[in-house]
């Protein structure tokens, strides 16, 4: 008898500074996973990070949590499903500026933002990679938004990249840097997706970083 098939699901935790307009984004990747045959759940509490039964139902977890606070119990919990196989993609400041205090998860994430020179500015994001699944066929587009200058893992698979002009002094010694702002990276048996796209929910509306945005997702949960 053929086996009944059940859809891949997908959780979005979604909350923290209001000023990323987590629900807004958040409804917006649930569109994007929802075309891809994902069910998809949203949920607005810390907690849902150290749920393990809910997490192990899923096959992606999405984190719009800027500046937040993760208890330690609750970040052990979603490191070991992800190092189990739970895929992991987000974007901006939901992702890596969600914990600032957690080590870990920035371990986990690849990179966490450290400033955007400059606030909201005109720069380019140039595609690097043309032969992974997420970026292939795209090319480089331009964006007016933040720029974020992030630490990033040296081990993550670099897909994008911006380079900084400064348009005034404060931050003159940051000319002609290269920052990697898609990449991709694992974690034991888990798919880490990151676009530091996503200021607001129009970035994220931007034809390009779109695609970028529904492939990520995608391709951390297995589906590309």
């Amino acid at each position: 008898m053929e086996q009944a098939h059940h859809p891949p699901h997908a959780l979005i935790i979604h909350g923290g500074w209001s000023g990323h307009q987590p629900a807004e984004t958040a409804a917006f990747a649930a569109h994007l996973l929802r075309e891809a045959g994902c069910t998809v759940t949203l949920a607005d509490s810390l907690a849902a990070f150290g749920d393990a039964d809910l997490l192990a139902r899923q096959r992606l977890l999405v984190p719009v949590w800027t500046m937040g606070d993760l208890p330690a119990d609750s970040a052990k919990v979603v490191l070991a499903a992800v190092r189990a196989g739970l895929g992991v993609g987000g974007w901006h400041g939901g992702m890596c500026d969600a914990f600032r205090a957690n080590v870990e998860w920035q371990f986990l994430t690849g990179g966490n933002w450290v400033a955007h020179p400059g606030n909201l500015t005109d720069y380019t994001v140039d595609i690097v990679r043309q032969d992974h699944p997420i970026t292939a066929g795209l090319s480089s587009f331009a964006m007016h938004s933040e720029q974020y200058y992030l630490h990033v893992d040296p081990a993550v698979e670099v897909l994008a990249t911006t380079t900084f002009h400064p348009r005034h002094e404060d931050h003159a010694w940051i000319e002609g840097v290269v920052m990697p702002t898609v990449w991709t990276k694992g974690w034991g048996q888990g798919r880490v997706f990151y676009t530091a796209l996503g200021h607001q929910l129009a970035d994220l509306q931007v034809p390009t970083s779109t695609t970028i945005l529904d492939r990520g997702l995608r391709w951390a949960a297995g589906l590309l």
